[in-house]
């Protein structure tokens, strides 16, 4: 009951603070104090306090998005296992529930956008929309290859996979792991694939998909993409956490991870600047090169396995 109410309040606080760790990391390599980590919280309750601004060519698909997209998020937290322990809800379909109900949620925020009549969000949902064609089936071949390696068909197996696997299990964690990192890149709209600080509509992509929005849609929308940054990290940190720690050792782990895959991305933010959006998919199918890497590794671990 302890561990369920810690990662309760996991899920609800830790994804602001991660944002305000890359904020912090930016503006720390940029030779600034900067605001806060408590800021994007502060920020998100603002934006509750606020009315919302409603164009009249939009209709009730515009209104309900938010909430649907956040409520869909939500729901896929319960099948990722967080800071300790199985995930609330531990079945063998869990993966395909997780990715679907994230999609659904995509294509929730996808269809609210091409309903406010501009060109500049139909252009940013088409792009979100190929973005995630490429990211899904690379995402599907780790983790499933993973769990078929283990004989474990929930995310608990990835906590197994360097003890199962032996020496493979080292470069199949480093590829997986770079592999979901890339995943958060995209999925969370951050450098290089899209710069969640631009203002410039033809270079946009999440963030012209709700410009439309505002006040507490603007804050769902804000906290959404903040807890699947969180899911996915946690994906990272199951990985690498050992399955032998103890809950308390692993909660301590689990948040160093998380500090420091928010480091890490503040750093490329602050490194690098977005790339040419026609070699943002160029970069994306690094995800499917790697997950093809990944499943020759498993696929020679059963052959090593079945040989002795």
């Amino acid at each position: 009951m302890i561990m369920k109410l810690v990662n309760f309040i996991i899920l609800l606080f830790v994804p602001f603070l991660m944002m305000g760790v890359i904020k912090k990391t930016k503006t720390f390599w940029a030779g600034k104090k900067g605001p806060s980590i408590l800021q994007p919280m502060y920020d998100f309750i603002r934006l509750l306090k606020k009315d919302f601004v409603i164009s009249r060519t939009t209709s009730a698909v515009f209104k309900i998005a938010p909430v649907i997209n956040f409520s869909a998020v939500l729901f896929a937290a319960m099948f990722v296992p967080l800071a300790s322990g199985s995930a609330l809800i531990n079945v063998p379909a869990g993966l395909i529930i997780f990715a679907y109900t994230l999609s659904l949620g995509k294509f929730v925020s996808l269809i609210s956008a091409m309903d406010t009549g501009s060109s500049f969000e139909g252009m940013g949902a088409s792009r979100e929309a190929c973005f995630t064609t490429i990211v899904e089936p690379a995402f599907f071949i780790t983790v499933a290859s993973i769990m078929a390696l283990t004989g474990n068909y929930t995310f608990d197996s990835l906590s197994s996979i360097l003890s199962s696997a032996g020496s493979y299990g080292i470069l199949i964690t480093i590829f997986a792991s770079v592999i979901l990192f890339i995943m958060i890149l995209t999925e969370a709209s951050r450098v290089p694939v899209d710069d969640p600080a631009t203002h410039l509509e033809l270079t946009m992509i999440h963030e012209v998909m709700i410009l439309d929005n505002s006040g507490s849609d603007l804050a769902l929308y804000g906290w959404a993409n903040s807890i699947k940054m969180l899911l996915i990290s946690s994906l990272i940190a199951n990985m690498l956490i050992p399955s032998s720690l103890g809950e308390w050792m692993s909660i301590l782990l689990y948040l160093v991870i998380m500090f420091a895959i928010s480091v890490i991305i503040g750093t490329i933010e602050s490194g690098m600047a977005r790339i040419r959006m026609s070699h943002v998919f160029e970069f994306i199918f690094i995800m499917s090169s790697l997950a093809l890497v990944v499943l020759s590794l498993i696929v020679a671990k059963m052959f090593s396995a079945g040989g002795t």
